[in-house]
């Protein structure tokens, strides 16, 4: 397992880090997302085998929000 933080450019309340949490628990290999909206942050726990970053990256852009490096 391993653990990644990505900064979000636009999560502002707790209503959006409630959507992100779902969205990224869907993610096939995640199996614990934590999202703080107040540091704009989340951190997931990922099997390396069944994922990979960029299908993180997808599924924060299709929920609406911005990696804040892109």
């Amino acid at each position: 397992m391993q653990e990644k933080t990505f900064k979000i450019g636009n999560l502002n309340t707790n209503e959006d880090a409630e959507k992100l949490t779902q969205t990224m628990l869907e993610v096939w290999g995640i199996s614990q997302a934590e999202v703080k909206a107040q540091h704009k942050t989340v951190s997931i726990l990922f099997d390396e085998r069944m994922a990979s970053e960029e299908d993180f990256a997808q599924a924060v852009r299709e929920a609406g929000f911005n990696l804040a490096s892109e």
